[in-house]
């Protein structure tokens, strides 16, 4: 980073700049930080592109998709504004060195790093291909090699840029080492094929140090591109097909990138196995310097190049000297292909400004994108019967003054679904197309129904502002089988003996067989308490003072006519569940009160209680942790709205892995026991999972296209039926296979 400029401005959006991380043709960015200190790379466009409404246009559009793409292996957009003046677009700041600098100074990779590089390159255009858009500057220094894996950068401003009637003679756009011939030939015309043929020249360039038509001049280096043959050597024999394929001239012949991904999961992952073409070790040589792949490491952490220093490859659209010098090893220059007089291919280079990165490390295994567990794929998926992947909206118009508890959501039994949406009270949805077999309700209303257990769906009717019922329905047809008014303010649970509710005076706690009749009764106390079922036992939770949080927690037992105190729990106690029949709750690392928007509290310990004893016992966690957590198969998911995920052991406190996975606002965890994998949705329908002991993504899905419009109103939801994967984002309900996109 280097220091303001005279006439640079001091803030931008309400992002105040702290300095220069680089700049280009089409304009300049700045490391920039919000007023809650979240440091992101500000990109401004220049005086002469602002004036042209034609660019405007395109840079709009570009902001668009470079939102669709956001969170699947991005640095996300989080803020824009086309219409301003000048142009910018801020994305989250990722620091790191580039693949360049890295080969350059740690040497080529190894096999197992090339195997992993490629998965995570393959993944990232992948996602990019799915939201309609072809990247066209896949080049060493735009692969960012961060801390939690490689991510590809520099995406937005070119395509925003190149749709522009190009008037200037022999102007192009790309990189010369790592552009395909088509790109070379007829720039306009690029497909999804032209991102395979600079994957291949990139993995070559990871592999050896050097691309694979390097040249003494981006001219000559061109004319390789589009009429040589590329120079392969020392590549290992186990990536050489791979490559190869890769560099057809024809774009049609390429392969796809899901071959291309398959291709790669099937080689040997150890670094000893294969070896180069040559014959040499898998580490043939030092790279030399080479200016094909030339970026700075301001360029590499910010998804821009800073436009300075011979063969630098910029953001924002300089020109560049991108050839290579000629091969330091004799071996190697005896190779190179004869430099041949290059004609009417001239080069001026423009790259683009979208981040987009990959949920792996290449230097640890621990951490790598996980292939699929070989058990859980040899095996056919139980699904329901006749399944295939749908989508539908869970929106019916209902008459009525309208009630939104701003919670839609669905539960299970079986292969069974029951959901509630918008102007649903409940909907059973066809588990295997997404049809809606019966409805019910008179009322507006989103909430999820309470559960479903033997035969009933158990939901809320509000039939007006002063009352709320349980609804007991018959989950074959829809039919009403009983009803009971119950508290206004505290949801029932279903526990192993039936369904525990509140009176509506608050007055005794309530509990009712599958048939309505009423099991017992047991009084409440003068004080705040809720109804609660741990290990399928019925508790309450009851405080001093009329809200949660404001005082200590008393767990009560209860049962026929009695309340009994079991343990006292801290003040803002969170309530897990049940790990072996014991309750389970988070302590707070601190209890006051935080009126902060986005605020998330720490916790540093579990509780464990005893309930024959009432003994506690506290579990330390290893460090405080936020976000949202979820206790599931003895393990707890921590979920903070950055998209980080860490799981602890129920047992010992002792974290089992952590996942920066840039998804931002992820549910709560599904977990599958089978495919030993962790799912999540987000508020844009986009799906990701993880592997369940180790926490490695596995795969993760585009957004949906039109999530509808109360996605940032309702919290997104995921769960299981049978293997396929049912969520929920907005009002909108899908499902998706267990091996992920295809």
């Amino acid at each position: 980073m280097t220091p303001l400029n005279t006439g640079d401005p001091e803030s931008i959006g309400g992002y105040t700049l702290l300095g220069r991380l680089g700049a280009g043709g089409m304009g300049v960015v700045y490391l920039g930080v919000s007023a809650s200190g979240r440091q992101v790379a500000v990109k401004l466009v220049r005086e002469p592109y602002a004036q042209e409404e034609e660019f405007r246009t395109r840079f709009r559009q570009e902001i668009g998709a470079a939102r669709r793409v956001s969170g699947a292996f991005t640095a996300p957009v989080v803020d824009a504004d086309p219409d301003a003046d000048r142009p910018w677009m801020a994305t989250l700041y990722v620091p790191g060195r580039n693949l360049a600098e890295v080969v350059e100074k740690d040497g080529p990779l190894s096999q197992r790093e090339l195997r992993a590089l490629g998965l995570g390159l393959t993944e990232a255009l992948r996602d990019i291909q799915r939201a309609g858009l072809v990247h066209r500057d896949l080049k060493p220094g735009n692969v960012l090699m961060t801390e939690d894996g490689p991510r590809v950068i520099d995406f937005g401003i070119s395509r925003a840029s190149d749709h522009q009637s190009l008037t200037t003679t022999g102007r192009m756009i790309g990189t010369p080492p790592f552009m395909s011939p088509e790109q070379l030939a007829s720039p306009r015309d690029v497909t999804p094929a032209s991102d395979v043929f600079s994957l291949g020249s990139l993995l070559v360039f990871a592999a050896v140090g050097t691309g694979p038509f390097d040249a003494d001049s981006p001219y000559i280096t061109g004319y390789q591109v589009v009429f040589g043959t590329p120079d392969l050597g020392g590549v290992p024999e186990a990536l050489l097909d791979i490559v190869e394929r890769c560099l057809d001239k024809d774009p049609a012949a390429r392969p796809e990138l899901t071959d291309i991904h398959r291709m790669l999961q099937a080689l040997p992952e150890s670094d000893t196995t294969g070896s180069p073409k040559t014959g040499q070790s898998a580490k043939p040589r030092r790279r030399p310097t080479s200016r094909s792949a030339a970026t700075t490491s301001a360029g590499a952490a910010t998804g821009i190049g800073t436009g300075t220093g011979s063969g630098t490859g910029t953001g924002m659209g300089t020109d560049s000297d991108s050839g290579s010098d000629s091969d330091s090893d004799s071996d190697s220059g005896k190779r190179r292909r004869a430099r041949m007089r290059l004609t009417g291919l001239g080069a001026v280079l423009a790259v683009t400004g979208l981040c987009v990165g990959v949920g792996l490390f290449v230097s640890d295994p621990d951490t790598t994108t996980a292939a699929p567990d070989a058990t859980a794929t040899a095996r056919a998926a139980s699904l329901p019967d006749g399944w295939r992947p749908w989508r539908t909206d869970l929106r019916y118009d209902v008459k009525g003054i309208p009630l939104d508890y701003g919670s839609p959501g669905c539960v299970t039994e079986g292969s069974a679904l029951f959901c509630g949406g918008t102007g649903v009270t409940v909907a059973r949805i066809d588990a295997a197309s997404g049809r809606t077999l019966w409805r019910t309700g008179t009322r507006p209303q989103g909430v999820q129904p309470i559960g479903v257990r033997d035969g009933l769906v158990y939901a809320y009717e509000d039939p007006d502002d002063r009352t709320r019922r349980v609804v007991a329905l018959d989950a074959a047809t829809g039919h009403r089988r009983w009803q009971r008014d119950i508290s206004k303010s505290e949801a029932p649970v279903l526990y192993d003996g039936g369904l525990l509710t509140l009176s509506p005076d608050h007055s005794s706690f309530v509990a009712y067989g599958p048939t309505g009749k009423e099991l017992w009764q047991a009084s409440s106390l003068d004080e705040y308490c809720t109804p609660s079922a741990l290990g399928g036992v019925p508790y309450a939770l009851c405080s001093q003072g009329t809200e949660p949080g404001q005082a200590p927690v008393e767990l009560m037992k209860l049962g026929p006519g009695s309340l009994t105190e079991t343990a006292t729990l801290p003040k803002k106690a969170e309530t897990l569940g049940a790990v072996g029949g014991q309750p389970l709750f988070l302590a707070p690392q601190t209890a006051k009160d935080v009126y902060e928007a986005g605020y998330e509290r720490p916790y540093n310990a579990l509780l464990r209680v005893a309930p024959e004893t009432g003994q506690v016992r506290r579990i330390p966690l290893a460090r405080p942790l936020t976000g949202a957590a979820t206790l599931v198969d003895g393990v707890v998911y921590f979920v903070r709205s950055d998209g980080s995920v860490t799981a602890v052991s129920a047992d010992s406190g002792k974290q089992l892995w952590q996942k920066v996975t840039d998804v931002e606002s992820l549910s709560a965890p599904a977990v599958s026991a089978t495919y030993k994998r962790v799912y999540f949705c987000n508020r844009f329908g986009r799906l990701l999972a993880l592997d369940s002991r180790t926490g490695a993504e596995v795969w993760r899905t585009s957004a949906l296209d039109d999530p509808g419009d109360k996605v940032q109103s309702y919290p997104p939801r995921v769960l299981l039926v049978k293997d396929a994967i049912v969520a929920m984002a907005g009002d909108t309900a899908l499902s998706r296979s267990p091996d992920g996109p295809t």
